[in-house]
């Protein structure tokens, strides 16, 4: 069990995040800074070792002010898990020029993650520390419809494989590798109602895996069993990963004729 922890923790207010949360505030004795955009509206009355704060973690001047509350309400004692659970989809297909809409789906799932990486080794100073990153699966294997959202995730995979190399070895490093997950995540991904990916896993289960997996120091959690038996699947018999790939295409297919219907 995870106890007596200052804990800072983003995305905190909604899916994994909000999950994640739950399980570490029933445990009185930690002291959690829950982070997202709108936190302080929905997690107001949570819990009394629960602290909310509005802000937006994709931007250098957000993680900045993360760390400066953190240093407020931890009494300058330092931050003994920091959990980067914050970002977001694109459900669509990339056929166009947008550098913003780009550069915001980067900054919030790539480059504010790899910026906290060394606002908090910066924040330890030698110290012991805990730094914990949603990866996800499709960070692994890309899908359709997922482009930007896969690459994102790509990236912030290659980051944390060289940090580990390079990290101190007073620094902790766990990433949580989720498939689809029951949450709010698909509604924000695309307005119009599209097909998820298979297969759906429910978010309390994975924060249960992932909150273990914090408790034991593991450097990878993977709470899909079903996930982790088909890499192993598609590695030996790659005709297996064509076809899954060929369904989820699929899936993009009748979403772009859906649209088409729809005149969008």
């Amino acid at each position: 069990m995870i106890t007596n922890k200052r804990i800072v923790l983003t995305g905190a207010s909604s899916g994994i995040g909000f999950e994640v949360l739950r399980l570490l505030a029933k445990e009185g004795s930690n002291t959690i800074l829950a982070v997202s955009r709108h936190a302080e509206q929905l997690l107001a009355t949570f819990a009394e070792n629960v602290i909310p704060f509005n802000m937006d973690i994709s931007s250098k001047e957000g993680v900045d002010a993360v760390f400066e509350k953190a240093n407020e309400v931890f009494g300058g004692k330092k931050i003994d898990i920091f959990y980067a659970n914050a970002g977001f989809p694109y459900y669509e297909e990339y056929n166009y020029t947008n550098w913003e809409r780009i550069l915001k789906i980067f900054e919030t799932n790539t480059i504010s993650p790899m910026y906290t990486y060394g606002k908090y080794l910066e924040h330890l100073d030698g110290r012991e520390g805990h730094l914990a990153y949603t990866v996800s699966a499709i960070g692994q294997m890309a899908v359709p419809g997922y482009a930007l959202y896969s690459a994102t995730k790509f990236a912030l995979n290659g980051f944390q494989q060289a940090m580990r190399y390079e990290k101190p070895n007073s620094m902790k490093l766990t990433c949580l590798y989720p498939i689809a997950t029951n949450t709010n995540f698909f509604k924000v991904a695309n307005p119009v109602e599209f097909e998820w990916p298979f297969p759906v896993q429910q978010p309390d289960v994975v924060a249960r895996k992932m909150v273990a997996a914090l408790e034991a120091e593991k450097k990878y959690v993977f709470p899909s069993a079903l996930y982790s038996f088909s890499k192993v699947l598609m590695g030996v018999c790659p005709p297996v990963r064509s076809v899954y790939l060929s369904l989820e295409n699929n899936k993009l297919e009748r979403f772009k004729k859906k649209l088409k219907e729809m005149g969008k």
